[in-house]
């Protein structure tokens, strides 16, 4: 008697992990991650339902791999078009505006980034992406000149503040919660307190 198999034809790409993560990401920007799962991953691609895992576990694995994959090109989008000569007050500037950029050019992934409950807060790639982008927010919190106390306090609660003001400011622009034509107009860098002191080297 002769029977037919159901296996699928052997890969050929070059790099399955990418594909996949490019599958990942299309279907993330379309439908959302709930609508991403493994298998859609492996039918975009064109693989058999279990030929993700030798990469992905599971999907918590993939959307944390995506998730580093947005802070890698977070960090990119805050240094866009940077010259290194630049002072910090054109580093802060850019940066900020690269920040809300990726945000809106990537809403699925930006929101996906900052979801804990989706993504595997220790796993080592994403963290060393997300230092990369701390390493500028650090930077470019300094000499805010509004807060007082000992030097390292001064410099968390100046990192919190600029942070709290983008995040806050990309969520609400993403979720189209500003709805006045005032509000529309204004740019991050409108919205800035005035620095009580230099702009630093």
């Amino acid at each position: 008697m002769k029977t037919e198999t159901t296996d699928a034809k052997p890969y050929h790409h070059g790099n399955l992990r990418d594909a996949l993560l490019a599958a990942a990401r299309r279907l993330l920007e379309t439908e959302g991650h709930t609508g991403l799962s493994l298998r859609k991953c492996a039918t975009a691609v064109g693989v058999s339902a279990t030929a993700p895992q030798n990469h992905f576990a599971n999907k918590a694995v993939l959307l944390t791999a995506l998730a580093a994959q947005g802070y890698a090109e977070l960090e990119t989008y805050m240094r866009r078009s940077l010259d290194q000569a630049a002072d910090r007050k054109t580093r802060r500037e850019v940066a900020l505006l690269g920040y809300v950029t990726f945000a809106q050019d990537h809403p699925a992934l930006y929101e996906l980034m900052f979801a804990r409950d989706r993504v595997s807060s220790n796993d080592p790639d994403l963290m060393r992406y997300v230092g990369k982008c701390f390493v500028i927010l650090a930077d470019i919190s300094k000499d805010f000149g509004h807060f007082t106390g000992d030097p390292a306090t001064v410099d968390a609660k100046q990192q919190m503040f600029l942070w709290s003001l983008v995040h806050g400011y990309a969520q609400l622009l993403t979720a189209n919660r500003l709805k006045k034509d005032e509000m529309l107009e204004a740019s991050i860098l409108d919205i800035i307190p005035e620095l009580k002191t230099g702009s630093g080297p």
